[in-house]
């Protein structure tokens, strides 16, 4: 019988709950600490998503060999590119960095050089790869984990939130060093590194020419003056949002949005008819809302929203036997060979090969299917050098052999 791994609680940081750093004194004593500190650097940030406008980090926490750990206040310190300067020769190390990245730049701090725990948790076959599962799993402590959804506007920050974002970053660099072994003796080192170097090198995305076109539930609007409403509304709903610093949902929730375009409410009283108009925050606009819902049913016909037109990739795979039935044939294809390769190589099927670029090499491969033409193909939809070694010879003769036996 297999012996049970002891499982011990992380209940507090072994320097104790490090004071939040709310002023340009105390920063400047973290700049120099860090700095004088040996070793990665720990990091993460808390957001309040869900709650405020935006994604922006409403603490930041570092851990450094010889520094200890420090909690940083971004609203009172927006400014951390002292700290960035300081830390620029370290690898950072972040879990789920994709996550973090963005919100971190905004104040000022770009890793030069990282390591992502999550990203080689997933490389290296973990099933479960949230940072609490990861540190019970490797390093046989358990975290506290019942504060990731807190609002972390909230001001001041309650001492239980301090502690666990404490301990978020306590044992981040021990957990990196054991997967780092992991991923030398897996022969997936350099795999890794060429992840973590694209994750760092994503250009931020572009914003949408239409957001309101990602209304959850717009599928159910059906005409353009119901669309006119509904990006009326949802126009109205993230200036009000962005003013108050709210996130929009907490303003006015999609299914009221959308609810409202199907049944063109003309009063107050037909919009309090709708119950997602009843919460608080929805209440104290509704002159807003009718004013946006009049103005969308006054609109001529030639300023309605068009339906949206298809985007510039393949359609969704469930369409394509219709479609086109020879690149059905080609997806299951490349499908069973990068579900194979994963298999084989114990990592989920989306770290072995992005799947956009394999519906993208699918729909419209190459006029001549070969090893080379394969790998130029997927190398300009973005995958790494190590994806392609494994996965661009079997793909070609796989795609290959379909033409060959004329199935295609």
């Amino acid at each position: 019988m297999t012996e049970e791994r002891t499982v011990v609680p992380l209940l507090e940081p072994r320097d104790g709950i490090p004071p939040v750093v709310e002023d340009a004194a105390s920063l400047a004593r973290v700049v120099e600490a860090f700095g004088a500190g040996t070793g990665p650097v720990a990091v993460d940030a808390e957001r309040a998503s869900g709650y405020r406008y935006g994604n922006r980090a409403y603490l930041v926490q570092l851990r450094r060999a010889g520094a200890g750990s420090a909690l940083i206040d971004p609203i009172a310190c927006p400014d951390l590119s002292g700290l960035d300067e300081a830390v620029s020769g370290a690898e950072i190390v972040l879990h789920a960095a994709s996550q973090d990245l963005a919100c971190l730049l905004e104040v000022g701090f770009r890793p030069r050089d990282m390591f992502d725990t999550e990203l080689a948790g997933r490389l290296l076959g973990y099933e479960r790869v949230g940072l609490g599962t990861m540190v019970e799993t490797v390093l046989g402590l358990r975290l506290e984990k019942g504060h990731s959804a807190a609002d972390w506007s909230t001001r001041p920050l309650p001492e239980d939130w301090l502690r666990y974002a404490a301990l978020d970053v306590e044992v981040l660099v021990e957990l990196r060093d054991v997967l780092h072994d992991e991923l030398v003796e897996s022969g997936k080192l350099e795999w890794a590194r060429e992840e973590f170097a694209a994750v760092l090198n994503t250009p931020p995305p572009v914003p949408r020419s239409d957001p309101w076109r990602r209304t959850s539930g717009i599928h159910k609007v059906r005409n353009m003056r119901a669309l006119a409403i509904v990006r009326e509304l949802w126009t109205m709903r993230d200036r009000i949002a962005r003013e108050s610093d709210l996130a929009p949902g907490r303003v006015l929730p999609d299914s009221a949005i959308v609810t409202a375009a199907l049944e063109v409410p003309r009063t107050k009283k037909a919009l309090t008819e709708i119950s997602a108009f009843t919460g608080r925050s929805a209440r104290r606009h509704m002159s807003d809302w009718l004013a946006a819902v009049s103005r969308a049913r006054g609109l001529p016909e030639s300023q309605l929203p068009q339906p949206s037109t298809p985007g510039d990739g393949p359609p969704p795979a469930n369409r394509w036997a219709d479609r086109d039935p020879a690149a059905a044939k080609r997806l299951a294809a490349a499908r069973a060979v990068v579900a194979a390769l994963a298999d084989e190589h114990r990592m989920p099927t989306e770290n072995l090969l992005q799947p956009d670029a394999v519906r993208r090499l699918t729909w419209e491969p190459p006029e001549e299917v070969t090893d080379d033409t394969v790998t130029a193909r997927l190398r300009g939809l973005g995958a790494r050098e190590w994806q392609l070694s494994l996965t661009a010879h079997p793909l070609a003769k796989a795609l290959s052999r379909l033409e060959t036996k004329g199935e295609l």
